[in-house]
């Protein structure tokens, strides 16, 4: 892990920005068909199948899917995993500590930038981590209905979010830059976490457009008035521009996971992670 605390990450993440954004025909197909055979990249349930169909590989990267490809469950109450990836932890958050890996763990007061009312809303509640590996959809969607109410940028590093690196790196998703999303819903407060790392060009949401990379390295808090912005479940709220991970809180007595998900289990977006109560 030694080469990632010595390497320039912001440069790094901001000339990725600059490459996956060239929109130069023959760069951008020759590194979308790289990337799709390096990954094996399952472009069948793709909208656009061709890399001639896109304007610059980030257009690739969050590629939309076919209409249909991915369905929602029946059952409202059944909270639907909001990206596509595999879990890396899943479970009860402890008083304020999650964790990150074995061996490994961190305090919902630093994940959330020291934001203690918000820290609070979560204690004993309970969490899930998912990763999003290169080959994966990555656009992000809400797991259940909600309005949001507000989002918080943290500035931080760009540590890869790779097994690796999560299971060597100290309190890795209280360090990395992220953006802190807030829903108030029927069953409580929900919080989905965006987690920036190396390479990550940019984070957006839909209603703010781009966040990151940021014009300036500081905490920016927004507020939203109760109803400004409502999601239904299965919406699009969000994406990256490069893979990252995705954290989800709700509060406690709120959420029960299915009993079968366990770390490494594989999700799509839409399939069920357990029902909210």
């Amino acid at each position: 892990m030694l080469p990632q605390f010595l390497l320039p990450q912001h440069l790094l993440a901001s000339l990725a920005y600059r490459i996956t954004r060239c929109g130069i025909p023959p760069l951008k197909n020759t590194l979308i068909r790289a990337f799709m055979r390096r990954y094996r990249v399952d472009m069948g349930e793709a909208e656009h199948e061709r890399p001639e169909d896109y304007r610059d590989f980030n257009a690739f990267f969050t590629r939309g899917l076919k209409p249909g490809a991915r369905t929602l469950p029946a059952d409202g109450k059944d909270f639907a995993s909001p990206v596509d990836g595999r879990v890396s932890q899943i479970g009860a958050i402890d008083a304020e500590t999650l964790i990150q890996a074995k061996g490994r763990r961190y305090s919902l007061h630093d994940l959330l930038g020291g934001d203690r009312p918000m820290a609070d809303s979560f204690r004993d509640g309970v969490y899930a981590t998912l990763y999003l590996s290169p080959r994966d959809y990555h656009r992000i969607h809400m797991p259940i209905d909600g309005g949001l109410r507000a989002m918080i940028y943290l500035p931080g590093s760009l540590f890869a979010v790779n097994p690796a690196t999560v299971s060597a790196v100290d309190r890795l998703f209280a360090r990395n830059e992220r953006v802190v999303c807030l829903f108030e819903t029927g069953h409580g407060p929900l919080a989905v976490i965006l987690v920036g790392a190396m390479f990550v060009g940019s984070m957006e949401t839909v209603w703010a457009g781009q966040i990151t990379p940021a014009r300036t390295r500081a905490v920016l808090r927004e507020s939203y008035p109760h109803g400004r912005y409502r999601y239904r479940r299965g919406e699009e709220i969000g994406r990256f521009n490069m893979g990252s991970t995705v954290i989800v809180l709700m509060a406690s007595g709120r959420l029960r996971w299915l009993p079968e998900l366990h770390a490494g289990s594989l999700v799509h977006q839409g399939s069920v992670l357990g029902t909210v109560r």
